[in-house]
């Protein structure tokens, strides 16, 4: 078995370190915290895994294979980035528990006003914010349907919501989706849903893909959820609708710009609630372990001349 110099730029145990090296037997590991990682690092490794800054990837010729530990791929395919010939794949599979959890709970927070009897405790103020509502009998437009979108989707039906969805491609409906349509009928859906829950990646197909026109068409009772890229919702048009009393609340983890300026509009609204993208990276352990179980699979198969999972299409920026 060839030998290769191999980079892992994400923080790993012995055991976690073990499980990686037993599949490239006498190749050079080297472990570094991404903060740390040199240019030189970068352009000696045949293979990295884990994510680093694409300027760094610029002239890495020795470069075969790049694993990354996020499913987002934003800058890693733009021209000149990646070496010609160069294998990328991205950890989709890892986030969907974290990410979905997250999303359960942000929602459960705005629908019973938690934040709002939260606002009130830091004031020591003992207030009724009246009516709430309920996910049992609630209509969820779930909008893209990658391992975020399945595990959110699947959450919610368990909870007694009607889920529907739209994706890029056509595919088999799972039988916890109601119904199942294609990003080209997103328009007519909109008005009918309570929860909006946006799991897409940020490529050059999505960016504002939520829009002024499409804020508009939901609900004044719905609640808006942010947990792929802050690109695909345009954060203006959001905070003029919630000007406007438009959406019972959001949730974002993702914002445009990111971090989000303390001087921002956007906070000051009461029924956003705001993380700093923390829904996933390795918050939860379980993630960081999916992370090495998809990378070492993915060794396993790279050293073996056989098909990675998670290869990422280099036009559309999704895994094949």
């Amino acid at each position: 078995m060839e030998q290769k110099n191999i980079l892992v730029t994400f923080p790993v145990t012995d055991k976690q370190k073990h499980s990686l090296e037993m599949y490239a037997p006498g190749s050079h590991f080297l472990y570094r915290q991404r903060e740390e990682v040199t240019k030189e690092d970068v352009h000696n490794a045949n293979i990295i895994i884990g994510n680093v800054t694409p300027s760094q990837l610029v002239g890495a010729t020795k470069l075969e294979w790049l694993q990354l530990d996020s499913a987002g791929t934003n800058g890693y395919l733009d021209p000149g980035v990646l070496p010609s010939g160069t294998r990328l794949t991205n950890a989709t599979g890892a986030y969907g528990l974290a990410v979905s959890e997250y999303m359960i709970g942000v929602v459960l927070e705005l629908m019973k006003k938690l934040h709002y009897y939260r606002d009130n405790q830091n004031q020591c103020l003992w207030k009724d914010e009246g009516q709430v509502t309920s996910i049992q009998d609630s209509r969820t437009l779930v909008v893209g349907l990658g391992d975020i979108g399945n595990e959110f989707a699947r959450k919610m039906n368990a909870l007694g919501s009607q889920v529907i969805a739209v994706k890029r491609r056509p595919s088999d409906k799972p039988e916890y989706i109601e119904e199942l349509y294609l990003l080209k009928d997103l328009d007519q859906l909109l008005p009918e849903a309570d929860i909006v829950a946006l799991c897409l990646p940020g490529t050059e197909q999505t960016r504002h893909l939520f829009n002024a026109k499409r804020i508009r068409l939901m609900k004044d009772s719905a609640i808006l959820l942010n947990v792929g890229r802050g690109t695909v919702l345009d954060t203006e048009a959001l905070c003029d609708a919630l000007e406007k009393g438009h959406l019972y609340g959001a949730a974002l983890d993702v914002t445009e710009p990111e971090p989000l300026p303390a001087d921002h509009r956007l906070w000051k609204f009461r029924n956003v609630v705001i993380t700093p993208h923390t829904s996933g990276q390795y918050h939860l352990p379980e993630t960081l372990n999916r992370i090495v179980r998809i990378s070492a699979e993915n060794l396993m198969r790279f050293m073996n001349n056989k098909e990675l999972r998670n290869e990422v299409d280099f036009t559309s920026g999704y895994k094949r």
